[in-house]
């Protein structure tokens, strides 16, 4: 077995051995596959789900500072963070709010299950392999919260046989430093990856007044490890398992502070947290026959979190804990169809400071979808029944009409219902929950026209309708009720291409996310964003630069706190000293611009969290031949 075919197939949270060793030699040589949207291998063009997808390659070429970085260049998808390194970021895909989307590390959920939130701001970007973004509802697959989309991200793996060590160092305006090594190597069975990084920042001062309570700067610190391994036992059967470990410290703001009762003098709170976040996985991979291939997976992820202030000894502890089981089985039918047939379990925990009504709940699910393959359509059917502890059972269904036009045009029409959960927040925690609570669903219509407009330039086109309802908000005496409704309709474009040497890379994205009731825009949703990116290698040298403007967007649901909008540019560069040592150097918001992507508020008025000015960060990699 080929080592980069078992490389690739190490990274599917539940991927099959699919063809022969020479079709799948093919199909990896290309860059342009995805994983996510059904859990198995396929060509980007073939997938359903409108997707972006950043390699390796990619990451090293943008040289983003986190995730959230990376996403913010993926039409229809925003980023709003509550401050600096480390700080708690909104992610809006196509509009839907963070807890609205699916957050996978290895095919393992590793969000928040208290506050849904997804703790993209703790994983390490240089222990990431690849990362995938699906656009759209894939609740049919994965289930609850993939009502905006998913988010998976694979960590790092082999990619030559061979023992290949590298070494990364850098450092950058803030007092940042980063650091990073890992050793991999394999032969034609057996693979590995070991890797570990240290990044810290002193960071800034995010807000603006002149309280003592809050303004000191904001230093993030994040070490992070991870692993992965694999033994091909044959040609028909492989295990491996995925580890990943981020933990730190994360100091933040206080807006509110606190204040001496005998001179009214604010005091230096200062407050920060402690985290881990981690994911684990083991799986085995096997070909049952010809038609049949099997996989099931084990996993379990962690979310662990203190909270400390100078001031005093009290301490909040909030810790989640996820076990989780999926088996999924990929059958040919003959020539024309196919089946995925599968279930899941999870498990969710919560070990909390704060005593919640309840400590646990469950989750099962079956799903199956079909595929039809014309010689002048395709279609795409699936269905998926959960059943949860706390609310019962919830049905999701999908399918896509996909019509080629000529050799280089495809039309796709999809219909997706998707849903959802309320968090152990929303139904549990005492004297502000509601545990009669349903889950959020959804249903959402998609046009697409994907175009290869010639050999060095395709067009991908995506128009749009998500209708959301039981929206979760806090109603009377605080307490979370089933009352709100949205409509977001929204238009998003990618188009890449090569001119003259130059790789070019242009997202726009247009959206209108109305609360029905009131009419107002939701909070923290610009209705415009265009991100581009221009690369070109030059030998030795390479050059690149970001240009990312977002619109104005309001910060409230009631639309009386307005954001204005912003355009950053950014520039970077590297130089390939020898095969060995390679020289890198960005500088992010080059002109220096002030910009706010959320507000907070303090004695009546309200002051934008400061995003970073202009920044650098210059470092130096080391791959030594062994």
């Amino acid at each position: 077995m080929k080592l980069r075919l078992t490389l690739a197939l190490s990274l599917l949270p539940a991927t099959h051995l699919l063809a022969d060793t020479f079709e799948r030699d093919q199909a990896l040589k290309l860059p342009d596959i995805v994983i996510s949207a059904n859990r198995q291998v396929e060509a980007r063009n073939d997938s359903s789900a409108a997707n972006t997808v950043f390699t390796r390659d990619d990451i090293e070429r943008l040289q983003p500072a986190s995730v959230t970085d990376l996403l913010s260049r993926v039409p229809g998808v925003q980023v709003a963070p509550l401050g600096g390194r480390g700080s708690l970021p909104g992610i809006y895909i196509r509009g839907t709010k963070s807890a609205q989307s699916l957050v996978l590390v290895d095919g393992q959920r590793i969000g928040n299950a208290t506050s849904g939130d997804s703790n993209l701001q703790r994983l390490n970007i240089n222990q990431i392999e690849r990362v995938e973004v699906l656009r759209g509802s894939r609740s049919v697959i994965y289930g609850a919260d993939a009502v905006g989309g998913v988010i998976q991200i694979f960590t790092r793996r082999a990619s030559q046989p061979g023992l290949q060590p590298r070494l990364h160092l850098g450092f950058g305006s803030h007092q940042t430093w980063e650091r990073s090594l890992s050793l991999s190597g394999g032969d034609e069975q057996t693979r590995f990856n070991l890797g570990a990084s240290l990044d810290e920042s002193a960071g800034a001062n995010r807000t603006q007044e002149s309280y003592a309570s809050d303004r000191d700067n904001d230093a993030n610190r994040n070490q992070s490890v991870s692993l992965s391994a694999s033994h091909a036992i044959n040609d028909d059967l492989e295990v491996g398992l995925n580890l990943l470990d981020n933990r730190g410290k994360s100091e933040y703001d206080n807006p509110f502070g606190r204040f001496d009762p005998s001179t009214f003098e604010s005091l230096p709170q200062q407050p920060y947290s402690d985290f881990a976040v981690s994911s684990f996985s083991t799986y085995v991979d096997g070909r049952i026959n010809d038609t049949w291939k099997s996989r099931l997976e084990l996993g379990h992820s962690e979310n662990r979190e203190k909270t400390f202030d100078k001031l005093s000894d009290v301490r909040e502890v909030f810790n989640t804990y996820r076990d989780s089981l999926t088996w999924q089985n990929d059958v040919k039918l003959d020539e024309r169809n196919s089946l995925i047939v599968g279930g899941d379990w999870y498990q969710d925990r919560v070990n909390s400071s704060t005593p919640f009504d309840e400590g646990s709940r469950w989750n099962r699910a079956a799903f199956i979808q079909h595929r039809f393959q014309a010689e002048t359509f395709s279609t795409e059917l699936g269905l998926r029944r959960d059943q949860n502890q706390q609310f019962g059972g919830q049905n999701s269904w999908s399918g896509t009409l996909t019509l080629p036009v000529n050799a280089d045009n495809d039309l796709l029409l999809t219909y997706s219902e998707s849903f959802r959960a309320p968090t152990f927040n929303d139904l549990y925690y005492p004297d502000f929950s509601n545990p009669d609570l349903k889950p959020e669903t959804a249903k959402s219509y998609e046009l697409q026209w994907r175009s290869q407009l010639s050999d060095n330039a395709r067009l991908e086109t995506s128009l749009y309708r998500t209708d959301l309802e039981d929206a979760i908000i806090f109603g009377s005496h605080s307490r979370p009720q089933n009352v709100a409704s949205a409509r977001i309709n929204g238009f998003e474009m990618a188009l890449m291409q090569d001119m003259f040497g130059w790789q070019s890379n242009l997202g726009l994205a247009i959206i209108d996310p109305r609360d029905r009731d009131s009419g107002h825009t939701l909070a923290r949703r610009a209705r415009r964003t265009v991100s581009m990116d221009l690369d070109r290698q030059f030998d030795r040298l390479g050059l690149g630069a970001t240009w990312q403007a977002v619109s104005g967007s309001y910060d409230d649901e009631n639309n009386r706190n307005a954001l204005g909008g912003y355009a950053l540019l950014g520039l970077r560069g590297s130089w390939a000293l020898t095969r060995e040592v390679k020289l890198e150097m960005k500088v992010d918001n080059l002109l220096d611009k002030g910009y706010s992507r959320a507000l907070y508020s303090h004695d009546g008025q309200q002051y934008g969290y400061r995003e970073e000015g202009r920044s650098w960060v210059f470092g130096v990699t080391w791959t030594p031949d062994i």
